[in-house]
């Protein structure tokens, strides 16, 4: 299928002075690209070319709005052409060539003649602003609490909705209606938490002084505690696996136990060893941490050694999420092993943390540990001794690889230099 995007043609725009280029459609078929112009004429200055939208320009707003209703008309276009003729069989430049003999850009729509909405106050506007300063996972779970918001009411009168709208009455019926699908209270809290976000930023930019939370209180249920006792820790250290392929998500769970609880995301990206130390930016948070890598763990990344990571879990999956599904599959088979009532990722994280309390380990340090912490004023003050997070470690994992009494002396081998 044909795909068309919207770039600025600044190939031929003067470095020294800046002039004004076309925005133009890079219409992309079979391997090739042609592009369509538009009217739209604005500095390489103005011209976002991540978001692909003009930005600081008088009229952003209403050039915006005709260049999405040309790519619009054009991928529409392409779409119908596709349904009644056979594509595989011209090139994109008369492809391209179609398109203009339908749309007739000789005439284009005069700008004057664009219509432009009056209301600009709708949460629908507003919740797509909000959106668009946002990425990746935190993107994704505001696109979900907009689509049941659309569930719910349709996307006409979501486009309609002002803030105004938006009451007890109307958060208590969204309430019920999402429970039908979702009978988890934290989950419903997460999708209000989202709105209420978005209300909180359109009051900040004076579109309404309207609160519809001030009297509706969002419920949530006390977070299951996601901890596997010690016993069953270290079966699952000692368990062997009946295939290859599941040992290699349960080495994965305790690469991540030993890295005091890293994301699978975070374990993924890491690309090398430096010191006997891992540093990494953690994806969820954008937090540095700084882990001393232990023998054991350092064993199991040698083990999966990879190419363009330091482990090789990407090697043969596309990407985190693509290694993340798979690894679900193959804890929920080594869990029915063991009989194990629940196992995820997400357990190392947490029977760290519950292990660490056990045995002493003081609040503050467990909460280093796990990257919580280090805003408040005293933190600017305080220059955290790290060794005390190492010992921490090398104390929880003594206590469930080996038990408390018989904690053997840990070789101090460090790893072979890794490319970055």
């Amino acid at each position: 299928m044909a795909t068309a995007k919207l770039f600025l043609d600044s190939r031929y725009a003067n470095k020294d002075t800046e002039k004004q280029v076309t925005v133009k459609i890079a219409v992309n078929h079979r391997g090739k690209s042609a592009a369509l112009p538009t009217e739209i004429k604005v500095l390489p200055s103005q011209w976002d070319s991540k978001d692909r939208k003009v930005k600081s320009h008088p009229k952003k707003a209403l050039f915006n709005r005709v260049l999405l209703e040309r790519l619009a008309a054009v991928t529409s276009m392409m779409e119908h052409m596709n349904a009644t003729i056979n594509l595989s069989e011209i090139s994109a430049s008369e492809l391209c060539k179609l398109v203009k003999e339908e749309l007739n850009p000789k005439s284009p729509i005069p700008l004057s003649n664009v219509h432009v909405p009056e209301d600009t106050k709708t949460v629908k506007i507003w919740f797509d602003k909000w959106m668009s300063h946002k990425s990746g996972r935190t993107k994704d779970l505001y696109q979900t609490t907009r689509n049941r918001i659309v569930a719910w009411i349709g996307e006409e009168a979501f486009g309609k909705l002002h803030f105004e709208d938006i009451n007890r009455d109307w958060l208590l019926n969204f309430d019920d209606f999402m429970a039908q699908t979702a009978p988890s209270a934290n989950s419903r809290a997460i999708n209000m938490r989202n709105l209420r976000t978005v209300c909180n930023y359109a009051i900040d930019n004076d579109v309404t002084t309207h609160y519809p939370f001030r009297r509706f209180k969002i419920e949530s249920e006390a977070t299951k505690k996601r901890n596997l006792d010690i016993a069953t820790l270290r079966r699952l250290f000692k368990h062997k696996c009946e295939e290859e392929w599941q040992q290699r998500y349960l080495d994965a769970f305790k690469l991540s136990f030993m890295l005091i609880g890293i994301n699978m995301v975070d374990l993924c990206k890491l690309t090398e060893v430096k010191n006997g130390r891992i540093e990494y930016i953690r994806s969820k948070t954008g937090k540095t941490y700084d882990i001393k890598v232990e023998a054991e763990a350092l064993a199991l990344l040698d083990k999966y050694q990879g190419k363009g990571q330091l482990l090789n879990y990407l090697d043969s999956c596309t990407d985190y999420r693509h290694f993340y599904n798979r690894m679900c599959i193959g804890l929920r088979e080594i869990r029915n092993q063991l009989g194990i009532d629940e196992l995820t990722s997400y357990y190392a994280r947490h029977s760290w943390a519950t292990i660490a309390s056990k045995l002493d380990i003081s609040h503050d340090t467990i909460a280093r540990a796990l990257g919580h912490g280090g805003n408040t004023v005293t933190d600017i003050y305080i220059q955290f001794d790290m060794a005390k997070v190492d010992e921490a470690n090398r104390k929880v994992l003594d206590y469930v690889l080996y038990g408390v009494s018989e904690a053997p002396t840990v070789s101090k081998k460090r790893g072979r230099p890794r490319k970055k």
